[in-house]
């Protein structure tokens, strides 16, 4: 019996790791969503949003969901909850490119240039997960829209399927 009952709970612990180990990422339509709610806490308190964004709080760090946000006049970055990125803060964002050259950064810009309520998934770029080592990079994808003078998003990492 004492040995049912110990691979019974060993079978539970497995489940429970591997259920933690794949809902550790987030999904397109969580990245949207979070994008959406970003979207009002900027309408309700332009700053008050941002400083949320930088800090990760109020729900807006969740796993490697994250939002960040930009000028839309000059490109630079104000905003980005991911805790590996935040020396990119002030830099032009139109500038950013993955390490096989492709311009994500300028992809997220004319998404953001786009009118006001309109919401665009960009093709994938490769970046370094959070928490990760930087090294470790994977596809990942993004969905930004225009709120007032920035430009905000959310990125995701696709699942292959």
């Amino acid at each position: 019996m004492l040995r049912k009952l110990v691979v019974i709970g060993a079978l539970v612990a497995m489940a429970a790791l591997f259920s933690t180990t794949a809902s550790a990422q987030g999904t397109a339509a969580e990245a949207k969503a979070m994008l959406e709610r970003a979207v009002a806490a900027v309408k309700a308190d332009k700053s008050k949003a941002l400083d949320m964004f930088n800090n990760g709080e109020g729900g807006y760090l969740d796993r490697d969901l994250y939002v960040f946000c930009f000028n839309v006049s000059d490109g630079k970055l104000v905003a980005v909850g991911n805790p590996n990125a935040k020396q990119l803060l002030g830099q032009d964002s139109r500038t950013f490119k993955d390490p096989n050259g492709k311009m994500y950064g300028q992809e997220n810009y004319a998404a953001a240039q786009k009118p006001e309520g309109q919401i665009t998934e960009t093709s994938t770029y490769m970046f370094p997960k959070v928490g990760a080592d930087k090294t470790e990079l994977a596809p990942k994808a993004s969905f930004v829209t225009r709120v007032s003078d920035l430009g905000c998003g959310v990125g995701y990492y696709p699942t292959a399927k």
